[in-house]
């Protein structure tokens, strides 16, 4: 387990501008990222236990931003 945050900026270094030109231009990329970012942030904060979660609540939402990730990722590959 990491409780490193998972930034896209950090995850696509290369892909930086293209995110921004993405979520200007497509309302579902920008949603995606936007949920991303939001599950992100809830996934660092219970590894880093500011929040406590269940085992299996934090095990969800791991999988749901990796799913999220995958999204953005074939998007950003299709741009």
């Amino acid at each position: 387990m990491s409780n490193t945050p998972h930034d896209l900026a950090e995850d696509f270094p290369g892909d930086v501008d293209k995110i921004h030109a993405l979520k200007a231009e497509n309302a579902h990329f920008a949603r995606l990222v936007e949920e991303y970012q939001t599950v992100n942030v809830a996934v660092h904060r219970a590894e880093t236990r500011l929040d406590t979660l269940e085992e299996l609540a934090e095990v969800a939402l791991r999988k749901t931003r990796a799913g999220l990730k995958d999204d953005i990722s074939r998007m950003l590959a299709e741009a």
